[in-house]
């Protein structure tokens, strides 16, 4: 009988060395098949990961969306903005140890200084509600997230919409009546805004705080004292201008281009009205902040950077990516000094020292046009 067994492995041949040589590159193929795999659902269960996990900021609820409300009393006291068009603010309620307090925002946008730059406004926000958005989002200092607004989260809020030209210091008297139908009201809008509020509850405010930015800022600087008369004597009441603080100094070329700016302005609107009077009749440039910070009782908080283009606010002073001097915020900086926590007179140092400072490089732009 034949041994199958026997024969069975008999019959397997021998292995030579191009056999091992074959084996070895087709597990060397098939492990790294095994790790591409492996690599391929590692990266993308990271990818979807990533993708639905939360951001680093949350998107706004939408109690971070006020609506628009016009000024409805307007209409009889004639406070219009450029183009005769009511104009706007946006309030959202206070609440909770928030709700006797006021915080009020005058919004910036520069000035105009001629009938053709103020004819230009009028098909503008800036000049016109009929171009302002129905809502707008509160964020920073208006913020309701006490993350990004510690101190004034809770506060009552209110959003002034800019649309007269000239900070909220125009007189009608000085409007022109040829036909341009433009209307210079800011001072009639200031007072129709301020009877407005004081009617929702500010006149029983037991802490008020009035801000703005850029032109808003200077509105500040010539409200001030005015916000403060017409508020409890028994409330805490301050003010606070970013990147207001213009200056009468020559320009790179030795002119006196905001001083000549301004002036037009002021003969334009009638602003002189509604500065202070005393420095009206002693000069000219009464209506820079260095001259009307001399008389202003109230106090005043100044947030405002060295190198400024065109002056404009840093809207980001609240982000976490605020610019710090001594490890502190312009927000940490600001509370501090409204809630008397600490005194808060900070000046950085010289740039590009501040790694926390933003800024924009324009000397490849520059030297683009120069070639």
């Amino acid at each position: 009988m034949a041994n199958t067994g026997f024969r069975a492995f008999s019959c397997r041949r021998k292995w030579v060395k191009r056999d091992w040589a074959i084996a070895t590159v087709a597990i060397t193929v098939i492990i790294a098949a095994i790790i591409i795999v492996i690599l391929f659902f590692t990266v993308f269960s990271d990818s979807r990961n990533r993708k639905t996990s939360s951001p680093t900021f949350a998107p706004p609820s939408a109690g971070d969306f006020v609506p628009l409300t016009l000024l409805q009393s307007a209409k009889a006291t004639g406070a219009f903005c450029l183009d005769g068009s009511l104009p706007g603010y946006h309030f959202q309620k206070g609440f909770g140890s928030g709700s006797s307090n006021w915080l009020l925002h005058i919004e910036g946008g520069g000035w105009c200084n001629s009938i053709e730059s103020c004819n230009s406004r009028k098909g503008t926000s800036l000049g016109s509600s009929n171009y302002m958005e129905h809502q707008v989002q509160f964020a920073g200092i208006l913020s309701q997230d006490p993350s990004q607004n510690p101190d004034f989260y809770n506060w009552n809020k209110v959003k002034l919409r800019y649309c007269d030209g000239a900070s909220f210091a125009g007189h009608l008297e000085s409007e022109f009546k040829n036909g341009t139908k433009l209307f210079f009201r800011g001072q009639l809008i200031w007072e129709a805004m301020m009877n407005e509020l004081l009617s929702l509850g500010l006149s029983k405010a037991k802490e008020a705080f009035l801000t703005g930015c850029s032109a808003g800022g200077l509105a500040t600087f010539i409200h001030c004292d005015d916000f403060r008369d017409q508020l409890p004597k028994d409330a805490t009441v301050k003010c606070l201008a970013d990147a207001g603080y213009f200056l009468d100094e020559p320009d790179i070329l030795g002119n006196r281009t905001m001083l000549a700016f301004y002036r037009d302005v002021l003969q334009l609107q009638g602003v002189a009205k509604s500065l202070q009077q005393d420095c009206v009749g002693r000069m000219e440039p009464c209506i820079f902040p260095q001259e009307i910070i001399k008389n202003v009782k109230t106090p005043f908080f100044v947030v405002n950077p060295a190198y400024d283009s065109w002056q404009t606010s840093y809207s980001a002073w609240h982000s976490p990516n605020s610019p710090r001097i001594n490890n502190k915020t312009i927000a940490e900086s600001v509370g501090d000094w409204y809630f008397n926590r600490k005194e808060s007179k900070l000046i950085d140092c010289p740039y590009p020292c501040n790694p926390t400072c933003n800024n924009d490089d324009y000397t490849s732009s520059i030297l683009s046009a120069a070639v």
